[in-house]
């Protein structure tokens, strides 16, 4: 490279020199040609001495960049400091740290038929006002602790210690257990203010456990082994509860199938009581209810089936739940389920889906980015029947229509109706009459981190 340029220089004066008339027959000529060969030897010193100094500049701008590429690595910090709706601290070793939360305000209105002389009109609460801190601890494990303060009371809904490996993950302390789809997604992310009305009735809830979980491409295998909710830790029930989940993708297509299966056994003396509210929780109403049974076990089985593509999604659920009663009377099975459709009316926006349940809607423009948001409309039908063999506890149906707002990430704003028909209610009318219906409007303000 250094010779070809110093040949361009040479070719360069030696045009010039052509293009000097000749002066052959002069006497100047051979003084003219030593000028020139004396400024052609002044011209390569100084291309050398150039090419000197140009080797210099490159070595220091290659120790520069060393010593600069250096520094990080030599003065990283011990901590680093992320944003997930909520700082997450992350340390050396596998350390991390994040304070967790959700506060959920909900208000509505209950219109029952008057003779009934059940309370109805305007309810409120603070559906949940949860605090509190998860993270990863070396060595694959993790942890989580949060309770609950709404209604005035302090309760424990998940304390558990992980261990992760390679897809399979064991799980020790109070958390769910494997009920279905809709149980198992976050309130914070669930389409409806309240998830379906089987949830509720058939005693869905946390419980002290041990329990295995292993994911493997599109199959995901949960089982546990539980005792009672912590509240109740003198109980000795106990249960055995599984889920298989099929959650293949068909082009943008996310499916889901599962299903599950759950045998508590009760202690001796126990008594099992199915019943539910009109839709919402703000209303201490019921209008179904099985009364209490003695059992000395349930058995129960789920169906679960979904599918998101762009802005559509659907849902559905079936659960079978079968009371063991003592001695020689007959053995009740009742049931419940729901089908729902959804749409986002933005574009650009889907409902999120991740490890076997729904997961966070994340607005494609937020408010504060140019956007509105996210804007779902949700509808279901949502049924439940507590009357078999000799009970009955009333059949219950339900139509909604769920309006979601959702700003940002973090927060979500819900608008929810619903008609409520009734079969065989436990509250008659003035003129005894048992199958009416209810209608029920609500709304949520939500925000979490």
């Amino acid at each position: 490279m250094k010779s070809a340029f110093r040949l361009t220089i040479v070719a360069a004066a030696f045009s010039c020199t052509m293009a000097t008339p000749l002066r052959a027959q002069t006497s100047d000529t051979a003084q003219e040609l030593a000028q020139m060969r004396a400024q052609l030897e002044a011209l390569a010193q100084r291309i050398t001495q150039l090419e000197g100094e140009l080797d210099q500049a490159k070595t220091k701008i290659t120790e520069q960049e060393t010593a600069v590429a250096a520094i990080p690595a030599a003065a990283k910090p011990d901590t680093t400091v992320a944003w997930k709706g909520a700082p997450e601290i992350s340390g050396k070793g596998g350390w991390s740290f994040k304070p967790r939360g959700r506060l959920q305000f909900d208000a509505g209105v209950i219109d029952a038929p008057d003779s009934t002389g059940r309370e109805d009109g305007f309810g409120k609460e603070i559906r949940r006002a949860r605090l509190g801190v998860e993270g990863d601890i070396p060595g694959g494990f993790g942890y989580k602790f949060e309770v609950d303060f709404a209604g005035n009371e302090v309760e424990l809904t998940d304390g558990i210690l992980t261990y992760d490996d390679d897809g399979l993950t064991l799980t020790v302390g109070q958390h769910n257990n494997f009920q279905g789809l809709e149980e198992l997604t976050s309130s914070r992310f669930i389409s409806m203010m309240e998830r379906a009305a089987f949830t509720d009735a058939f005693g869905f809830e946390r419980r002290l456990g041990v329990s295995a979980q292993y994911g493997a491409g599109q199959f995901l295998l949960q089982s546990g082994v539980f005792s009672d909710n912590v509240d109740d830790t003198d109980s000795k029930n106990w249960s055995l509860d599984g889920r298989a989940v099929f959650m293949p993708k068909m082009g943008k297509t996310q499916l889901h199938f599962g299903g599950s299966v759950h045998y508590t056994d009760l202690e001796s003396g126990s008594s099992v009581r199915y019943r539910q509210r009109p839709f919402f929780h703000f209303t201490s109403e019921r209008f179904i209810d099985t009364g209490s049974l003695g059992a000395v076990s349930e058995l129960g089985f789920g169906a679960e089936a979904a599918a998101v593509f762009g802005r559509f999604h659907a849902a559905a659920e079936a659960y079978w739940q079968n009371a063991n009663r003592r001695g020689a009377l007959a053995d009740p099975g009742f049931f419940g389920g729901y089908a729902e459709v959804g749409y986002f009316l933005t574009k650009g926006d889907t409902r999120g889906y991740k490890n076997g349940t729904f997961d966070r809607v994340k607005p494609k423009k937020e408010v504060g980015e140019g956007g509105i948001g996210a804007v779902q409309l949700n509808l279901r039908y949502d049924h439940l029947d507590l009357s078999d063999a000799g009970i009955v506890g009333g059949l219950q149906d339900a139509l909604g229509a769920a309006l979601i707002w959702t700003p940002t990430d973090y927060t979500r704003l819900m608008l929810n109706y619903a008609h409520i028909a009734y079969d065989d209610a436990i509250r008659a009318t003035a003129t005894g009459e048992r199958d009416y219906s209810v209608d029920a409007v609500g709304v949520r303000a939500q925000v979490d981190f």
